[in-house]
């Protein structure tokens, strides 16, 4: 009997327990009991507060406890004037003067072609000759006749010399014989037409027209001469730089096809402002002496439109902006032995631009510690600690 009431005192014990279980959120939301629901959100933002408020006094506790500062860690670079060359960009176009396409000045068949695709040239070659349609036999009748004046001029001229003949006999045979030699002449000038002569010494380029073909005078292309030696780029530049962009300018040259860098000078700017674009144009030289450029490559030319000897330069990443649209970036003040230091807010103003590199005209002193890694992370007045200090050129470093 005494073991029965035991076991019943402890079931009544277990089960006691069970029923005062703490029911899971989950279990509480299964329920659907929108009493027991509220109470346990209650009951857990309750907990949380408590928790909270905890986690403050444990804070407070390590700040007073704690002797080691943690504040933010920078680097910076020591400002000093250096050179700053800024440089407009522009594409433009390789060309020569001496590139031309021949055209006859006769009409007729190309009779011979001397020459040969890729052959050089020297100025007044004879490259082609077209038929000159009977214009030589022409000649050869004329010469006779001219010929024949002559001695009858020659003949009139001894004569009047020893005062035997008229007067009008001796300038009748001098007037014939100068007809004759005109005729001659002209007709040579015509003949002449009929010879294609290098203009300049070069590369036949390409035969266009090919032997036995009839061509016309000044329609029919014959062939393509080029001279690689007078190469130069030729671009538009916006009006706006005609005072800064002019003739002996420095330039660097870019052919990104053939992988070539060459420095130069622009040769020649124009006087005309093309009024519909508001450009004018200029040439640069571009040596060639292995002759790898030709004709029509793009190229990309950067021009020194701009120098200052004695600049403050800073990457653009670390200058801000304010709600007034000042420029401004943060320095380092009152470092101590610790390369500690406060931050402070410096208004600038600033020049040109050149990549990432920006050109500072007032709001800088040499020596000034110039905040870099961290710029956008600190704030005036806050303490920092300076990771590294570096010294060296902002413009060489980028």
């Amino acid at each position: 009997m005494k073991n029965i009431t035991l076991i019943a005192i402890l079931i009544y014990i277990i089960s006691s327990c069970g029923s005062n279980k703490e029911q899971t959120v989950e279990e509480v939301i299964a329920s659907s009991n929108l009493d027991k629901i509220r109470t346990k959100r209650t009951e857990i933002a309750s907990k949380r507060q408590e928790l909270d408020e905890q986690i403050k006094l444990l804070d407070d506790k390590i700040s007073t406890i704690d002797t080691v500062k943690h504040i933010p860690l920078i680097t910076t670079f020591s400002a000093k004037q250096e050179p700053f060359n800024h440089y407009l960009e522009l594409q433009g176009n390789v060309t020569t003067k001496n590139l031309l396409v021949l055209y006859p000045e006769f009409s007729g068949i190309l009779a011979k072609v001397y020459v040969k695709k890729g052959q050089k040239v020297s100025a007044g070659q004879i490259l082609a000759k077209i038929d000159d349609g009977g214009l030589g036999q022409q000649k050869a009748q004329l010469q006779i006749n001219a010929d024949l004046a002559k001695t009858t001029f020659e003949r009139q001229e001894r004569l009047w010399k020893q005062n035997i003949g008229s007067e009008i006999q001796y300038l009748q045979a001098k007037s014939n014989y100068e007809a004759q030699m005109k005729a001659i002449k002209q007709l040579d000038s015509q003949l002449e037409k009929t010879i294609i002569r290098a203009p300049f010494s070069g590369t036949i380029d390409d035969i266009i027209t090919e032997q036995g073909s009839v061509v016309a005078a000044g329609q029919s292309q014959i062939m393509r001469i080029v001279n690689l030696n007078n190469m130069y780029i030729e671009t538009e530049v916006p009006e706006r730089y005609i005072k800064d962009v002019i003739k002996n300018k420095y330039v660097k040259v870019e052919i990104p096809v053939i992988g070539k860098s060459i420095d130069s000078k622009i040769r020649q700017t124009s006087d005309y402002i093309n009024p519909s674009n508001r450009t004018y144009k200029i040439e640069v030289a571009v040596p060639n002496k292995d002759k790898a450029i030709k004709p029509n490559l793009t190229a990309k030319l950067k021009i020194n439109d701009y120098t200052n000897k004695n600049a403050y330069l800073v990457p653009q990443s670390i200058i801000s902006e304010n709600a007034q649209g000042e420029q401004y970036l943060y320095i380092v003040k009152n470092i101590n032995g610790n390369n500690e230091g406060i931050i402070k807010k410096v208004i600038i103003e600033t020049g040109k631009t050149q990549g990432d590199i920006i050109e500072v005209l007032s709001g800088l002193e040499t020596g000034t510690q110039v905040v870099q890694e961290g710029a956008r992370s600190v704030k005036d007045g806050q303490t920092v600690k300076i990771l590294e200090n570096d010294s060296s050129s902002t413009a060489n470093k980028q």
